[in-house]
């Protein structure tokens, strides 16, 4: 690859500007500009696009990958298509969503029952797609990512991974559950995405969440009684640091819940806020940047591999680019962390 880590970055349409096609990656990135059933704020759908850009103003030498900026990486185009849909479906959808805060939602989902049809449809089709598409690129022999968009758009690959693998572990790094059935009348709503995972796969070892800090008490429940479910809660964390215990320590302890083939769920708001001020719905606590870049290379370097990740829930800002910027860094961490994974598989 015929790359200067020393020059300034270039916009070459690939992420990172890495001169890297698909046909030539390890990794394929898919961007999904998807949002609709986000009701507290919109601008997921653009994050793909806002961290491309951002991407290339990154340096490339990391302290736990050798010429990190070899790594063959490539994100396929952002489709327009699915764009366009996203934004006609926003524009529609506005006005349920202010009829589910004063009908409630019984009332508003029989008022706006042939759109709620529309939606799941096309959330449907957009699922199969990316499975399909997914399913294509594992068979090829790439790693696959998706980067939202809003946290419902990974299910397409998990299902993927699902059908391929025999027994995977899903680390989630989140301040929500997203155990929520078909939320707000959406049956893949983006607080709905590991109800429908543990739901729709059968090869799932273990879910295990980690940085969760706001939940419903029916979810709360949910994942108590589920045997593949398990929650570190941050404010049991914080309270584990607060009496002395390590991060370090922690981090073994949701390791020891991993199987051997891991893969990554990241919702950017499972950082602390300041990180992601514009992100969907925000959340007070959080994990710091440090924290999840240490315990995605302590996966990798307890021998477990990484099969694939997300990241979503990126927004950029109106008067700004912090949360494209830091999405593209921690973008990079998750493709080092898989790439580093792949190495030592090789």
């Amino acid at each position: 690859m015929n790359f200067d880590p020393n020059g300034v970055g270039v916009s070459n349409g690939n992420i990172f500007g890495f001169p890297v096609a698909e046909t030539a990656a390890d990794l394929v990135i898919l961007p999904i500009p998807w949002d609709v059933t986000a009701s507290y704020k919109k601008g997921s759908s653009r994050g793909p696009e806002a961290i491309l850009k951002a991407s290339t103003q990154l340096d490339f030498f990391h302290p736990q990958l050798s010429q990190a900026y070899e790594t063959r990486v490539y994100m396929a185009p952002i489709s327009a298509e699915w764009q366009e849909i996203n934004d006609e479906f926003n524009q529609s959808t506005s006005a349920y969503f202010q009829d589910l805060e004063t009908l409630g939602e019984r009332a508003a989902s029989d008022k706006h029952r042939e759109l709620l049809v529309a939606v799941n449809k096309a959330h449907e089709a957009l699922t199969y797609n990316l499975q399909a598409r997914v399913e294509e690129l594992l068979d090829n022999g790439k790693k696959v990512a998706v980067l939202g968009g809003e946290h419902s758009t990974p299910l397409g690959l998990i299902l993927a991974l699902d059908k391929q693998l025999q027994n995977f572990s899903i680390l989630q790094i989140d301040a929500h559950a997203d155990l929520r059935n078909a939320y707000e009348g959406f049956d893949q709503s983006h607080a709905s995405i590991m109800h429908n995972v543990v739901g729709r796969c059968n090869n799932l070892h273990k879910l295990v969440q980690v940085g969760i800090r706001d939940l419903s008490e029916a979810e709360a429940q949910f994942a108590h009684s589920h045997p593949k479910i398990s929650s570190y809660y941050d404010w049991d964390m914080k309270a584990s640091a607060f009496k002395g215990i390590s991060w370090d320590n922690q981090c073994e302890s949701i390791l020891a819940e991993l199987s051997n083939e891991v893969y990554i769920s990241f919702d950017i708001d499972g950082l602390e806020p300041y990180l992601c001020p514009n992100t969907g719905t925000p959340v007070a606590g959080g994990l710091s940047f440090e924290q999840v870049s240490y315990l995605l290379f302590k996966v990798v370097n307890s021998g477990k591999s990484i099969v694939g990740f997300d990241l979503n829930e990126v927004c950029p800002g109106m008067d700004g680019d912090w949360d494209a910027n830091v999405g593209a860094r921690v973008l990079w961490q998750l493709v080092c962390a898989t790439e580093l994974s792949r190495r030592k598989t090789c």
